[in-house]
């Protein structure tokens, strides 16, 4: 019987990402406009991130992954878990046969399947544009699982601690700086590399850079996005309020 309530929470979580059209701009067609747009224009060799005649597709899949994940994880589960805790919504399914934990499960699994409907897509359209570039099937699934982790309890985090429009404005905003500046999309160089390889949107990058074009592991980034995902996940535990 919970496993059947977990599930229909998931199809529900789950219908409700895909019908919604703000959603759907900012979970894929915004990120596969990007994969589209870094693989066809010259920007990647012009900025120097890509040597001249090699495949801009190892920089722009990945970085459209990175940032399909970052979508779906953190902005939109940050955004509508801050709405429905500001209409009660949250409140009364904390109550329900449901509970907090299958609450918290319904909406990691609607992560998980829409995440899989936006890879299926992004490598759909990598593949029509030509890429076949290396892909360590391990690294990719290790670092969707451990990115998803991390970016979904600071997403839940900002969503039970923030009033909902504060919420609305810091997750998109932190959502634009994450890939712009944050190593989300492309790799840093130098100190401020350094540095954003730190954080959640950096470490996430590097790891799906490593395993989609470089098919190997990057285990610090790795080791990085498991800390962001426990210490997320421990303050969500800690201070989420559900009214």
């Amino acid at each position: 019987m919970r496993t059947r309530r977990v599930m229909a929470q998931v199809r529900f979580e789950t219908i409700s990402v895909l019908r919604n059209g703000e959603q759907l701009l900012l979970s894929l067609i915004l990120p596969l406009g990007l994969l589209i747009f870094l693989a066809k224009a010259p920007l990647l060799s012009g900025l120097g991130i890509v040597a001249p005649g090699s495949d801009p597709l190892t920089v722009a899949l990945p970085g459209a992954l990175s940032l399909c994940l970052a979508s779906t994880a953190f902005t939109g589960q940050a955004i509508a878990t801050a709405f429905d805790r500001r209409y009660g919504v949250l409140r009364q399914l904390a109550t329900t046969p449901l509970g907090t934990n299958g609450l918290i499960l319904g909406k990691l699994g609607a992560v998980i399947v829409v995440v899989i409907i936006q890879f299926m897509l992004a490598f759909a359209i990598a593949l029509g544009l030509g890429f076949n570039g290396p892909v360590n099937t391990l690294a990719l699934v290790l670092t969707t699982l451990l990115g998803t982790a991390a970016l979904l309890s600071l997403g839940l985090l900002m969503a039970g601690t923030v009033r909902a429009e504060a919420t609305l404005a810091g997750a998109n905003l932190i959502w634009v700086l994450m890939a712009g500046v944050g190593g989300l999309v492309i790799a840093h160089p130098g100190e401020w590399g350094t540095v954003v390889g730190y954080l959640p949107s950096g470490a996430l990058g590097d790891a799906m850079r490593a395993a989609v074009g470089g098919a190997g592991f990057d285990v610090k980034a790795l080791i990085v996005l498991l800390v962001w995902g426990l210490v997320g996940t421990l303050a969500a535990r800690r201070w989420f309020r559900f009214e």
